[in-house]
Parts: C-alpha cells; sequence; structure tokens
C-alpha cells in the first residue's frame, strides 16, 4: 500500500468524526471499520471539548486535522495553522469552499491556500476536483496527495464522474490518490478502489446510518476487498462470451 508523506497507512479508509449519535458510537465504528486514519475538525473539537479530543486519541489511528467551514484562502491558512498547534502533525485536509449548495471545492482559494501553506512545511491532502489541470498546479504547489470528490460532501451519490477519476488515476500514477466525498455504499468504496486509488474518506455515510458500526465495517470491508481486487489484476471486460468450460476434448453424443 502506498504510503501519504512519508507514513504508511494499515488500511485504504479514513474516517471522519463529525455527527455520530455519541462519542462512544464514534469509537465503536472506528474500531469495526478498522480504518487508519481519523480526519477531525478543529471548529468542531472547540465546541466538544477535551473529552471528545481524548475519545480520539485513544483510537490509536493517525490524526488528520481539516479546515472543513473555510470559504477562502485567509481562513483556510489560519485554520490550519491552529490544527497545527492543536494536534501536533503537518498533516492537513485543506478544503476551501466555493459554493455553498454543493460544496465544491474553490479552486483559486484551494491553490492560494496550498502554495502559502506547503511552503510552511505542512503536508497537504486537498479537497479537490477532478479536473487534471488543478491536480497538475497543486503537485506544482507541494501537494503529494490529491483528494478528488466523488460527489458532493454528504450527498451518498458515489462517483459521479469515474471516467474523471479514472483519468485522474492514470495522469499521476505516483501520486497518491484518495475519493473523498460523497460516498454512500460500501460498494462505493470498492468501485473507488477498483479505480486504483489508494483510500477513500468518509463521515455521513457511516454517522448517519441506523447502525453506524455495522456500516463502519461494512465500508472497512468493501475498501479492503477493491484494494485485493485491483492487486490481483482482475480480467478487462469482454463484448462477447466466453465458455467457462473448455469444449476442446468434449464428448460429443
Amino acid at each position: 500500500m502506498r504510503d501519504f508523506y512519508g507514513t504508511a497507512i494499515d488500511t485504504p479508509l479514513m474516517l471522519g468524526t463529525a455527527q455520530y449519535p455519541s462519542p462512544e458510537i464514534m469509537e465503536r465504528a472506528f474500531h469495526a471499520s478498522g480504518a487508519s486514519v481519523a480526519t477531525v475538525s478543529l471548529r468542531r473539537e472547540a465546541g466538544q471539548g477535551q473529552a471528545l479530543w481524548d475519545v480520539i486519541r485513544g483510537l490509536g489511528v493517525h490524526v488528520l486535522p481539516n479546515t472543513a467551514g473555510c470559504h477562502n484562502a485567509r481562513e483556510a491558512i489560519t485554520t490550519a495553522r491552529m490544527a497545527r498547534e492543536v494536534f501536533e502533525t503537518n498533516w492537513i485536509k485543506l478544503e476551501v469552499i466555493g459554493h455553498a449548495d454543493t460544496l465544491q471545492p474553490d479552486p483559486f482559494g484551494l491553490l492560494e491556500a496550498a502554495e502559502v501553506l506547503a511552503a510552511e512545511g505542512f503536508e497537504i491532502f486537498p479537497y479537490t476536483t477532478e479536473d487534471q489541470i488543478l491536480a497538475q498546479r497543486l503537485v506544482d504547489a507541494g501537494c503529494r496527495v490529491l483528494m478528488p470528490l466523488g460527489a458532493p460532501i454528504g450527498s451518498g451519490l458515489g462517483l459521479n464522474n469515474r471516467y474523471g477519476l479514472k483519468t485522474l488515476r492514470a495522469a499521476f500514477p505516483d501520486i497518491p490518490l484518495v475519493v473523498d466525498a460523497g460516498l454512500g455504499l460500501p460498494s462505493h468504496a470498492a468501485a473507488a478502489m477498483e479505480l486504483g486509488y489508494d483510500a477513500v474518506l468518509l463521515n455521513t455515510a457511516v454517522a448517519q446510518a441506523g447502525d453506524p458500526v455495522a456500516m463502519a465495517r461494512a465500508f472497512g470491508l468493501a475498501a479492503q476487498a477493491g484494494a485485493l481486487a485491483t492487486a490481483a489484476d482482475p480480467m478487462e471486460p469482454r463484448d462477447m462470451a466466453a465458455p467457462s468450460t473448455p469444449v476442446i476434448g468434449k464428448a460429443w453424443l
């Protein structure tokens, strides 16, 4: 499995920590999922207190702070700097939201913030689109991971643009890629991994499920199944049928 800024993760699942019915259910969901990374919002943690942060630290996973809720580069840069102090990590999931309804990233603000933060030694996980030009600009700015959205945040729609995600994978074979946002079913996670992605990141589909613990386990298994399938070199689709039982040597009656 590919590493992220020199850090190897054990499983290809990154899981958010928001919106769970309780900290206890969140903890159980993480253990069931086998997730290797927990994404944490500095703004949310500030309102939840020390108790929740203690639970997150006790999960034994890598912590990826994010700049959720930031709508311009200045806000994102300031939030990232505070997150590094609070969580004691150079990792930052960089979000600069450009549209209030779709929660699509602002490509201009994202690139501006990435350039500043990379120069300050941050290890950036940018929430971006599947646009290859923006992706190259982010890599040139110092990003060594790309996190294109599957669908709008919290929508559960899955992979809206498989072609775009597939071509992005082909264009950046040496960059770790994570499908971030919009996954609603475990099959969506498996499909992303089968496209050759290195991990998936999700929150709402687990936290707001009727049984978050069971759904977390399902997503963990699906992500690993997709990764195993990709590593096994799957067959290419064919237009014609091909018999699984050979006809050579078959007795004709």
